[in-house]
């Protein structure tokens, strides 16, 4: 082999170390800027739903009586929901779910719903639906790919006010009670026929883990690492403190 053609292997061997070496360093580069995207969107739902949940409870006589919020085992917020989106679209309106466990109200976990018919309280705007989860079993529906409210588990519209006033069967014996918000207007109303699915390319994105691992986690408090990640789970917190009795 003369030198030239030598000369040739070798400025071909460096390039081809080059190449492989910027193919090695330039994906966890772009994954990073993607996680950072990722957890800014997250970052803001959470925020929408804690700013909702906030202005919800700040009025006490029309508000979710504190003695339900101290029996939930998650609490969920849809914000924003439009009717179009929510009855006919496919993807419908996003939400943040949060698991009482035994050290904190949890992560907020990602989800959507879609479907079902909720009345004339949707309107032709935008509209703020919260769900509580009140047993065990209404929460492990939350793990499965979805989640049917009404067939999977019963539903009934939540009392208002300082009482909970939940004396009645349906109150009783549902596994989910339901409120929405619109022009102004915060009610119980049966969100029958809603299905609620993870949003697990968010979750994935953000946790590396999907929606029924987050909430399978009774030890895992709020995010302290993640900038904006924790509102939700604060408001809820502000309102249905984990007792040192549960922890």
């Amino acid at each position: 082999m003369n030198r030239e053609n030598q000369k040739r292997i070798f400025v071909l061997a460096v390039a081809l170390v080059a190449i492989a070496a910027l193919i090695s360093v330039t994906p966890p580069a772009r994954s990073d800027d993607e996680h950072a995207t990722k957890v800014k969107e997250a970052a803001a739902q959470s925020a929408k739903a804690a700013k909702v949940f906030d202005a919800i409870m700040q009025a006490p006589d029309k508000s979710i009586p504190r003695d339900l919020l101290a029996r939930a085992k998650a609490i969920a917020v849809f914000p924003q929901v439009i009717k179009a989106s929510f009855v006919i679209g496919g993807e419908g309106g996003r939400g943040v779910v949060s698991r009482r466990t035994s050290v904190a109200w949890s992560d907020p976990v990602f989800f959507r719903a879609g479907g079902g018919s909720v009345g004339w309280q949707i309107g032709a705007s935008a509209t703020d639906f919260v769900l509580l989860f009140m047993n065990d079993e209404a929460v492990a529906g939350l793990m499965k790919d979805k989640f049917e409210l009404g067939a999977e588990a019963s539903v009934a519209g939540g009392p208002v006010g300082r009482e909970a006033g939940a004396g009645t069967d349906a109150l009783m014996q549902a596994k989910v009670l339901s409120y929405s918000r619109s022009h102004g207007l915060f009610a119980g109303v049966s969100l029958k026929g809603v299905v609620v699915r993870p949003e697990d390319d968010l979750n994935q994105a953000v946790y590396g883990r999907s929606a029924r691992q987050l909430l399978a986690d009774d030890k895992r408090g709020a995010a302290k690492t993640e900038a904006g990640l924790p509102a939700f789970p604060q408001a809820i917190t502000r309102y249905a403190a984990i007792s040192d009795t549960e922890r």
